[in-house]
């Protein structure tokens, strides 16, 4: 089974914007929230700043 040229090079761009989304949404998930972080739990009321 032959592909052509312009099958094989859509697959291969198909691939780099597919591992450009996943690099993408793992760094959003790693990249920690800048300021400050408020809660409210048990023990009362929690500030800490990132």
């Amino acid at each position: 089974m032959t592909l052509s040229r312009n099958t094989l090079a859509f697959l291969i761009g198909l691939l780099v914007v597919g591992l450009g989304a996943v690099s993408y949404a793992l760094y959003q998930e790693k990249k920690q929230p800048e300021g400050v972080e408020i809660s409210v739990g048990k023990n009362g009321l929690s500030i800490k700043e990132k």
